[in-house]
């Protein structure tokens, strides 16, 4: 046998004997040699091809490293559109969606009771593979869910994803990159050690090892991946567990825990175990995927907009920990109503150090029987202020009593009286004119978000209101130079440029108008929806409940609230005084004609800004994704579409690159929807 020959098939036998240690490690969980012993077969690979580079075909072990750093990565159009899993918190809401599953089924024709798959719910990176003729061809992320990032060198690297299948078909696989916990600490302490930066946690590291530019880099970290879900190709399984049984069939990395799941019980059981589980595994997971079981019902559900029917993440609680609680306050908000909020020992929860939390109303502290000095378990989701929970009164001291609502709100104004709003568990204030509101009111009138007058934030108010400059929202357009040369830290100058800003600010989008009413239950969504509805602001004031009720997002509540503020009397004559002095505008709700693009880049996408902006304003980039038919949203999730990220990107951000959610520049934000 001549040299070639023996390379040749020395390649062959090394690549089949490679394959076949990492399918059992990666696969089956079996190590029949060490990690070393491999390196060793690898590294003979390497070097023999090497010298016989007309041997290296692109399935070869050796060719999970390509090489080189990349420039960037290209964008790749799905093939199949890939979907995001609506979410499940609590066995109320898994019920809830069981029942729904139920009734879709029922409107099918189908009258079989639902049955469930279950998987691990595993937090890391989706992926989508490609295979043609049995051999990978691409790999991308999930980016927008119409097209997102090619990976495909960087996935090579991992060896849990076969680059040849056992069978020669078509196939494209859905799946989770995740790093293992041990490896997680292992990169940490070098890095630790070599002085550079630490990841908060393994998703974090697999997220930003995926995109790193050089697949070496990527090879060294050695990431894992589960695969699950076959969304197109040759092989169509009638049910669920049949198809990951197929995908491990293949060679593909399945993780073992699925389960079949006859009944809801048995979905809660099982979500219950992996609860308390969790800890026991070497990577993280953050809740049970819970699907129908048979391939016909899923396809009768079909999908949303967002997310399909048939599916749902069922998700472990959210992270809690204990603090004590050192005062309970009244929060008088814009439109009068009270809001209790518990002053807390500030404490580390989900991320971030907080010393604020929400208890709702006056049922809320009933129910709870929270006091000051009680220790409490809190929780916090997102960005959102934290819920107590529960409190833990085996530690309650002595000397507690409990919270009395009070009769009377000095902040209120006048007598302090309050009063409970009728249908709700909501009290506010008596009088709409306590100093306190009045400054809210106003303020948020001149904020960013409304009017938008540069120079006329909370202090200033406080000054104007105080003086008796201003009692009403018409007022601000009637100061003179001499009023506010009255007020602490005005001169000729800064007098001049207010006065120039409230000129400015006298032509305004028809949402902004309304937004800047603070019409009770209205905010700045709210707000759009009636602008896009009603056109004109005649329109919205002379709607009816009926009307109003018609518009999705808007319930009777809301409906009433409108109708209500837009029927009285001083707001009637307030508004005709208001309307004297502005223009509302019938254009799209951007100051800046050359920010509107008309795109539709955005349609049925949410969108969250963190960070300051340096091209635009907030407002502006709010407008412009409404215009390009997205939505704002206030806080990161599984349900966000992009996160906007300007300088100074905090909390969002890092929870964007936790939840794998895609991460926009200033400027990939303005060359996507233009």
């Amino acid at each position: 046998m001549n040299k070639n020959a023996y390379a040749q098939e020395r390649i062959e036998k090394l690549k089949e004997l490679i394959n076949h240690h990492r399918y059992l490690y990666h696969v089956e969980n079996k190590q029949e040699i060490s990690e070393e012993a491999l390196d060793s077969l690898k590294h003979e690979l390497a070097e023999l091809e090497k010298k016989y580079p007309e041997y290296i075909t692109a399935d070869s072990p050796t060719q999970r490293v390509a090489g080189g750093v990349l420039d960037g990565f290209e964008k790749v159009e799905h093939a199949v559109r890939q979907w995001s899993l609506n979410d499940a918190f609590s066995e109320e809401e898994i019920r809830e969606f069981d029942t729904r599953v139920r009734r879709f089924l029922e409107k099918a024709g189908i009258d079989d009771a639902p049955e469930y798959s279950l998987e691990l719910k595993i937090d890391g990176l989706k992926v989508i593979l490609e295979y043609e003729d049995g051999m990978l061809i691409r790999a991308a992320t999930r980016g927008d869910g119409k097209v997102g990032e090619d990976v495909t060198r960087n996935i090579k690297t991992i060896e849990a994803v076969p680059l040849s299948l056992k069978e020669k078909i078509n196939l494209t696989v859905e799946g989770e990159v995740y790093m293992k916990k041990s490896r997680f600490e292992k990169i940490n302490k070098e890095l630790k050690k070599a002085g550079g930066d630490t990841y908060a946690n393994p998703r974090n590291l697999a997220a930003g090892t995926l995109r790193q530019l050089d697949p070496s880099v990527v090879a060294r970290r050695k990431l894992s991946a589960f695969m699950y879900d076959i969304v197109a190709g040759n092989i169509q399984p009638e049910n669920q567990i049949d198809e990951l049984k197929a995908l491990q069939n293949l060679g593909f990395a399945v993780n073992p825990y699925f389960a079949h799941a006859k009944t809801i019980d048995e979905v809660i059981r099982y979500w219950k175990k992996w609860k308390n589980r969790k800890e026991e595994l070497d990577y993280f997971i953050d809740g049970v995927v819970v699907k129908l079981f048979r391939a016909d019902c899923q396809e009768a559900l079909g999908y949303t907009g967002k997310a399909p029917r048939w599916a749902v993440a069922l998700k472990f609680p959210a992270e809690q920990v204990t603090t004590v609680v050192e005062d309970i306050v009244l929060q008088v908000g814009r439109t009068g109503v009270l809001t209790p909020v518990a002053h807390l020992r500030p404490v580390l929860v989900a991320g971030s150090t907080v010393s604020r939390a929400t208890l709702h109303n006056e049922d809320e502290i009933r129910r709870l029987d929270v006091r000051v000095g009680d220790t409490v378990i809190i929780q916090k989701a997102g960005d959102i202020i934290p819920d107590i929970v529960q409190v833990l009164t085996e530690l309650r001291p002595q000397d507690s009593v409990p919270y009395l609502w009070p009769k009377s709100v000095p902040a209120c104004g006048g007598d302090g009286s309050i009063e409970r709003i009728p249908g709700q568990a909501a009290w506010r204030c008596v009088n709409k004119n306590s100093f306190e509101q009045l400054v809210r009111t106003i303020s948020y009138f001149t904020s960013k978000k409304c009017f938008d007058i540069d120079g006329c934030g909370i202090k200033v108010v406080e000054q104007l209101i105080k003086k008796e400059l201003v009692q009403s929202f018409d007022d601000i357009f009637t100061l003179k130079k001499g009023d506010l040369l009255e007020l602490e830290g005005f001169a000729e100058k800064s007098a001049d440029n207010l006065l120039k800003a409230i000129e400015q600010s006298k032509e305004i989008t028809l949402s902004r108008f309304i937004t800047s009413l603070s019409i009770p239950q209205v905010g700045e969504e709210t707000a759009i929806l009636l602008a896009e509805r009603f056109k004109t602001f005649e329109n919205v004031q002379n709607a009816t409940e009926e009307e109003l009720q018609t518009i999705d997002g808007i319930g009777e509540v809301v409906a009433e609230e409108i109708v209500h503020y837009f029927a009285n009397k001083e707001n009637k004559k307030m508004l005709e005084r208001l309307l004297g002095h502005i223009t509302i505008l019938d254009t799209p709700d951007t100051k800046s004609g050359t920010l509107n693009s008309g795109s539709t880049k955005l349609q049925d996408k949410t969108v969250v800004i963190t960070g300051t902006l340096q091209g635009m304003g907030r407002e502006d980039a709010k407008a412009l994704i409404r215009n390009a038919g997205g939505k704002v949203g206030s806080s990161v999730s599984t349900k966000t579409d992009y996160v906007l990220a300007g300088e100074r990107a905090g909390s969002k951000l890092k929870k964007a690159k936790e939840l794998g959610v895609k991460v926009l520049s200033e400027e990939e934000f303005v060359k996507m929807i233009r």
